[in-house]
């Protein structure tokens, strides 16, 4: 079976089918020691290198936008009758991409491709998150100025971060960290308490109208963009708690 070769170099894990175009055309990739060209098709007997390195064909990369409701568990403990896994049913193995907890909800990333996990999760990376979240009292300028200027919980003082009031009870706050219900201990450190959190956005990728509940596979257009971001990332310390 012939198979196009920016598309095997992508389903390889190597890079997205747009940046496989340019190695092609840089000169970097060859098939059977001889230099590749932009648009051939490989068949799976063929040996394709990307400089010395030969690439080896993976199971096909699943990327999914979930809508996690609030009440599941971002854990493959079988013991946890409500995890992601079960609740999921996708039939391929895939795992999430940084954890919401179970008070919480909205766009959760999974996926069969570890290096990507990595690269989007490591906190050094400084890949945002956006989130939407109600509180249960009015909100003051005050609050949001110390929410955005960082606040002490947990040994540490979070990083800056972009906030901004969208009602009276309701706040937008983008984060470029993921410690452990980072939110909600702000919050509190603040005198306020979560009532909802929804994540919206992870890096380039939106929740848009997904329902509560319901999946859809990432775009190749989405893919790409996500890459081209993730490009320079280091892939060596997972960060393990989010909200």
């Amino acid at each position: 079976m012939e198979l196009r070769l920016n598309k095997f170099l992508s389903e390889a894990g190597v890079c997205s089918r747009r940046e496989a175009d340019r190695l092609i055309e840089s000169g970097r990739v060859t098939v059977d020691g001889k230099r590749a060209e932009t648009g051939m098709k490989i068949t799976d007997s063929q040996v394709v290198r990307v400089g010395k390195k030969e690439i080896r064909p993976k199971n096909e990369m699943v990327l999914l936008a979930v809508n996690k409701p609030v009440g599941i568990v971002c854990t493959e403990e079988k013991k946890e009758k409500n995890n992601i896994i079960n609740f999921l049913k996708y039939p391929t193995r895939v795992t999430y991409i940084g954890r919401l907890d179970k008070d919480s909800e909205g766009l959760l990333l999974m996926t069969n491709n570890g290096d990507i996990i990595n690269k989007m999760m490591r906190s050094g990376n400084q890949h945002e998150k956006e989130y939407k979240v109600t509180v249960n009292k009015p909100i003051t300028p005050e609050f949001i100025e110390k929410m955005a200027n960082g606040v002490p919980i947990l040994d540490t003082v979070t990083r800056k971060c972009k906030v901004e009031m969208i009602g009276k009870y309701k706040f937008r706050i983008i984060l470029t960290q993921g410690l452990n219900r980072q939110i909600r201990r702000m919050c509190e450190y603040l005198g306020y308490k979560v009532t909802q959190l929804q994540r919206v956005r992870v890096m380039n990728i939106e929740l848009g109208n997904l329902k509560s509940g319901e999946y859809r596979k990432v775009t190749e257009d989405e893919i790409a963009e996500l890459y081209e971001l993730i490009k320079d990332s280091s892939n060596e310390t997972v960060i393990p708690n989010e909200e």
